[in-house]
This record gives structure tokens, sequence and C-alpha cells, in this order.
């Protein structure tokens, strides 16, 4: 059951398209997964409507802009080459296929090697072109990232599995958005263990442990 959803300010900014690529991103997948965002989207986005084509908030401004914007639309050449589906809708690591949400689809030709960080974490980074980068994390059953902050922001969404961090216990779907102000040891006890989507803007920083010793080092591996 998914539990931990984006703000209703930022399915808002996503709805109006108004939000930074990476957060859209992110958005974007949670919202293949859920449908409670999927309908939350649904309703912001005729509210939205209704606004624009409001006899009260229209203008001859905006209509002429509206007018142009269909025009250009419009003028635009039709293409006879079919749309269709990324060909890679699931990733592998040692046998097992995880499936993609929609949004991450076209992105699986971008992923990169797996490697093995410490213990029974695994990464795999990811290319997002000028979004930047992000990366597919995979913790087996007792794996566990050292506990850690973070210098900017840190966004995740669970893709297939289970794990706890000390704030909470996470399921497949779930969305968090973690900054500075937290702190917390992600780890997965799950029988198939956990893989999640994640991307950070800075490298995280180590708190505890012989781990702190990798600090100077997190950007070679967290990012």
């Amino acid at each position: 059951m998914i539990n931990f959803h984006p703000k209703f300010v930022d399915l808002q900014g996503f709805s109006a398209g108004n939000c930074e690529p990476a957060m859209a991103l992110m958005i974007s997948a949670h919202v293949d997964m859920c449908p409670q965002c999927q309908h939350d989207c649904m309703e912001i986005q005729a509210e939205l409507a209704k606004a624009l084509f409001s006899p009260k908030t229209t203008s001859a401004p905006l209509d002429t802009q509206y007018l142009e914007m269909v025009t250009k639309i419009t003028d635009l050449p039709v293409s006879d080459t079919p749309v269709t589906e990324p060909s890679n809708t699931s990733i592998e690591l040692d046998g097992k296929f995880f499936e993609l949400p929609r949004a991450l689809r076209r992105h699986a030709k971008n992923t990169g090697n797996w490697s093995r960080l410490v213990g029974k974490l695994w990464q795999a980074p990811v290319d997002l072109g000028d979004i930047g980068k992000a990366n597919f994390m995979y913790m087996e059953k007792g794996g566990r990232v050292p506990e850690h902050t973070h210098k900017g922001s840190e966004m995740t969404l669970v893709i297939d599995g289970q794990y706890g961090d000390g704030i909470a216990e996470y399921d497949c779907g779930d969305f968090t958005l973690l900054n500075n102000q937290h702190k917390h040891l992600p780890h997965s006890e799950a029988d198939d263990g956990c893989l999640v989507f994640t991307i950070v803007d800075q490298p995280l920083h180590f708190t505890a442990g012989i781990a702190r010793l990798l600090n100077p080092f997190s950007h070679l591996f967290f990012k």
C-alpha cells in the first residue's frame, strides 16, 4: 500500500507544468504507480482548465496567446511514424527483472552496469541527459546504506519491495523527499530485497561509525 506521496503543492506544480525537471520525472513515475495521485492530478488539471476558460478570468490577451499557441501546434507537420512504447520496460540484476513505471522506461537504455558498493548494496547509475544523474539502488535482504544526512536533497521512489530507514517503513510506490534536516539509515529485511530510484543533488554525508571515513569520497558513489 502506498502511504507516502508528493506534497499536494508539488502535484499542482507538476500538473501545471511548473516543476523542475528532476522533480517532474520523480512525480511522473510515482503517479504511474499511484491511483490516488493519478486522480488528484486529473482533478487539478480539470480545475486549471476550468479557470483558464472561465469567462470571469479570460481576457483578450489570453485569448490571443491561446490562439497563437493552437495555431503553432496545428501548423506542425504530421508525423507518419507510429508512437511506440520504449522496448526496455524493466531492468535486470542477477537474473531478477524489475518492471519500471512508464516514466522511467525511456531511461532504461541509459542505465549503466550494476556495481556492488558495500555489503548487500548495489548501484546502477542512470544518465538523465539534461536533467542530470540518478541511480537505481538495490538492497538485498539485510542490505543497508550507512546512516547519513544530506548536503542537498534526496528524492526516492520505491520501485519494488520494501525498506525502512528509522523514520518510517516504505512500500512499492512510496515517494520521499529528504534534506539536511533528516538523518536516516535505509535498510531492507524483505525476502526479495528492495529496488529504489533516487536522485540526489549533493553527495551524502555519513554520520556514524567507520562510514564517516567515506565522506571525502561519497561523491564517487552516491551521486
